[in-house]
């Protein structure tokens, strides 16, 4: 079983982010329970993805303590840093984490997420997919054809060509870090 935790703003699309996880892990054939958390703000608060994947069932619903945390805003590293299990991974976009919790006990991975989207497609929107293909490139947690299906299921109309090329960025971020 894996907990995972996708955190940041509102507006950054980690709770969408957070669904297409679990539904590529549903088209892997695995459990999976997904929840969701945001403040009051429409964009800007604070929002957080809960992810648990597992080959059996699940009896708990709620991550306690996250193996892989993504975090892509600086509070969100300093409220759910803290929860990650030791020696899990923890994910941060540097556009916005500038600071981390050196005493942690895990595997830092370093990536300009967001920047990354503004110089590649002059939008931050497809962020939340660049950490996607990251975050599976880095861990294996589902398998890419069904993270692809999941993502074209679920963008808008019309963007499917660039946020197939967002995943693929976000893989290459992580393999070249």
């Amino acid at each position: 079983m894996l907990e995972i935790t996708l955190g940041g703003t509102g507006g950054q699309g980690l709770i969408l982010a957070g669904i297409i996880l679990a539904e590529a892990a549903i088209l892997d054939g695995k459990q999976v329970v997904q929840t969701q958390s945001y403040g009051p703000e429409a964009r800007g608060g604070a929002s957080k993805a809960d992810v648990i994947i597992s080959n059996h069932g699940i009896d708990y619903p709620k991550v306690l303590a996250p193996d892989i945390l993504l975090v892509m805003s600086q509070e969100a590293c300093d409220k759910y840093a803290c929860l990650l299990k030791s020696g899990g991974k923890l994910l941060l976009d540097t556009t916005f984490v500038k600071k981390t919790m050196p005493e942690l006990e895990a595997e830092f991975i370093e990536l300009a997420i967001t920047q990354a989207a503004r110089k590649e497609f002059g939008n931050p929107v497809f962020a939340n997919i660049i950490a996607l293909g990251a975050l599976v490139e880095a861990t294996g947690i589902v398998s890419e054809a069904s993270l692809r299906a999941a993502v074209l299921a679920r963008v808008p109309k019309g963007t499917e060509e660039k946020n197939q090329a967002a995943l693929a960025l976000g893989k290459t971020l992580y393999k070249n870090n």
